[in-house]
């Protein structure tokens, strides 16, 4: 079954009045307010969120005071009018005779009424006056009934109030006045002339609230001006906080507008890593460090990539030059007499720069397959020793005056800070070393070398090749992401110093070849393993060589997980030294005690006690 996949199309009424286009659709009002919300600030909504919640907090306790207070009152309004009512009903008599001399009541506080047996006023009673000739009474149940009123229960009813004088009272007066009452009915009793005690009657007995209302209210407006205190101070106190919590974010946001602009090395401002904002800075800035170390890293590379293309172009050029000129050249001369011994002449130096040029391209597509990390197998175990021998053995037929001595590479430690620990060479037998890698490739970077050797070096000046196998605390990993410069290689010696010490880490195969010809300027030296890099071009065009011998070591090295780097050698010349990876180090065994080397006559070690167990430990 298909489905049906045409849209709805629009309203033409709709598209008419709009000039031939649809009506946009509402959004709707809950995310018209989202979006508002959205656009405050982070400040503000923090300091109406602290403003709302303590006026909620503040009106929140105000009522709960205000209602616990009431009900207090109340209570004890109910417990007073219950156990002074039998009181108050006896002295019913006087309080109608203590008036003052402008009719008030003296004891203007409890109200009176007696009904007797039919609910019906008996005109006995007491009614408070207040001043000004104000009088307030209860709101009773009508003459004749008691509408529901339970005997024995306090109950709230309105006041009535009477205005006995021509003068406008005070309003004071009249709000005191128009307070409700808690009135209480109790059963009334009179014993007759024979001594039984017969129900007569009900008592309502009153008192005002007014006391208790004027309480409330005065603590109502307490708590409201404490509250208002309380909302202004906070609400400033949040505003500081908050302004002084966001100040590092503001930074932050100022030092990501400097970072955008262009500025890579701003970094945003340290603070304490057990805070949300610390945490988070210090997040950016690893971020920052990482993404800067990239963009110049990129910028390396493609410099470097500028100038291998253009030293690539360039070297290229030259042979080609070199086989098109002697090519126009031989057939200029091709009719003139001796042309066969300048034709042998022009084949030659053709022949030597398609050569030089083949050499080149070799090297070229060499790089590039190693750049891509192909071309090499390292899986093969190689005898090292046997390379280095035979190279040693090349050395010496290209040179055969040059002395070559053989020995191993050991650790010399240091004396003092200014002369610290360094490999040296100790003369002697080169140890037997096997390795997982590249046969081919690791000739080739022994071959490179020597040829450097050779090339660059005078033919009687002495070399010395060395091997050894020393432990590190460090990585194959690390040490192939360390540059080739001798600053990597004191970090390698020190880890040296703690591989021997503490016997973890990797084993490494060290080969070192020292020369002492011209050598190479100490700014220079990390410098030869860039492609095309020659200390002297025009030497180095004379001995053939074409700049990329020492780069394709390099990769070859880092291919095995391997360093490789150029230094000094004792008095004058170079030393090239190649480490690579061979096996984890062991752990030490044990020593073995005398207690333990001891057996009994069944071959079995004596059981230690439990004193020899501690003292050992």
């Amino acid at each position: 079954m298909s489905q049906d996949t045409r849209q709805p199309s629009a309203d033409p009424q709709n598209t008419q009045k709009n000039g031939g286009q649809p009506r946009p659709q509402r959004v709707p009002w809950h995310r018209r307010i989202g979006r508002k919300v959205q656009a405050i600030p982070l400040s503000t909504k923090l300091v109406t969120c602290i403003i709302v919640l303590l006026t909620i907090g503040t009106i929140g306790i105000s009522f709960s005071i205000r209602t616990l207070v009431g009900n207090y009152l109340l209570q004890k309004t109910d417990t007073q009018l219950v156990n002074q009512a039998q009181m108050i009903f006896n002295s019913m008599d006087s309080l109608d005779s203590t008036t003052s001399e402008d009719g008030r009541s003296l004891v203007n506080t409890y109200y009176v009424e007696v009904r007797d047996s039919e609910y019906k006023r008996t005109g006995a009673g007491s009614v408070p006056m207040l001043r000004e000739g104000v009088v307030s009474e209860p709101s009773l149940p009508s003459d004749g009934s008691i509408d529901g009123v339970t005997l024995g229960e306090p109950f709230t009813t309105q006041a009535v109030v009477h205005v006995t004088t021509s003068r406008v009272p005070d309003h004071a007066i009249m709000q005191a006045a128009q307070s409700p009452w808690r009135v209480v009915a109790l059963p009334w009793s009179e014993k007759t002339k024979t001594g039984q005690v017969k129900d007569s009657g009900v008592v309502f007995i009153g008192l005002s609230l007014s006391d208790q209302i004027d309480t409330s209210n005065t603590l109502t407006r307490f708590c409201a001006m404490v509250g208002i205190a309380v909302v202004l101070i906070g609400a400033i106190l949040g505003t500081i906080v908050v302004q002084s919590t966001l100040a590092p974010l503001k930074r932050i946001e100022k030092t990501a507008a400097k970072i955008a602009a262009g500025d890579l090395s701003q970094r945003v401002p340290d603070l304490p890593e057990n805070t949300e904002v610390g945490s988070l800075s210090m997040s950016l800035n690893t971020m920052l460090t990482r993404i800067e170390e990239s963009f110049h890293a990129q910028e390396e590379t493609t410099e470097k990539m500028k100038r291998f293309v253009s030293d690539a172009s360039h070297e290229l050029r030259t042979p080609l030059a070199a086989i098109h000129g002697y090519a126009e050249l031989y057939k200029m001369q091709r009719d003139m007499p001796g042309a066969l011994e300048r034709a042998d002449e022009s084949i030659e130096h053709i022949e030597a720069s398609s050569a030089r040029m083949t050499v080149l391209v070799e090297d070229l597509l060499s790089l590039a397959r190693l750049d891509e990390g192909r071309g090499i197998d390292i899986t093969q175990q190689v005898k090292l020793t046997s390379v280095v021998n035979d190279a040693a053995d090349d050395l010496h037929a290209l040179d055969p005056d040059r002395g070559i001595t053989c020995g191993q590479v050991v650790l010399q430690a240091g004396s003092d800070m200014e002369h610290p620990s360094r490999l040296a060479f100790q003369p002697g037998t080169m140890p037997d070393i096997t390795l997982t890698g590249d046969a081919s490739r690791l000739r080739q970077v022994v071959t490179n070398i020597v040829g450097n050797i050779h090339r660059y070096t005078p033919a009687d000046s002495p070399v010395e090749v060395s091997m050894g196998v020393l432990p590190a605390s460090i990585s194959p990993e690390s040490l192939s992401r360390m540059p080739s410069n001798e600053q990597s290689l004191h970090h390698f010696i020190e880890a040296i110093e703690v591989g021997q010490s503490m016997q973890v880490g990797m084993n490494y195969a060290i080969v070192r070849f020292s020369d002492h010809g011209p050598g190479v300027p100490a700014d220079a030296r990390s410098k030869i393993f860039e492609r095309f890099y020659t200390a002297d071009p025009s030497r180095a065009r004379q001995k053939g060589g074409t700049g990329l011998g020492m780069a394709i070591a390099q990769s070859v090295v880092k291919a095995h997980h391997g360093f490789i780097c150029a230094s000094g050698s004792d008095g004058t010349g170079l030393t090239l030294t190649v480490v690579l990876p061979v096996a984890p180090v062991e752990p030490r065994p044990l020593a073995q005690t005398s207690d333990e080397r001891k057996v009994d006559k069944r071959g079995r070690r004596p059981k230690k006690t439990m004193m020899q167990t501690c003292k050992k430990a």
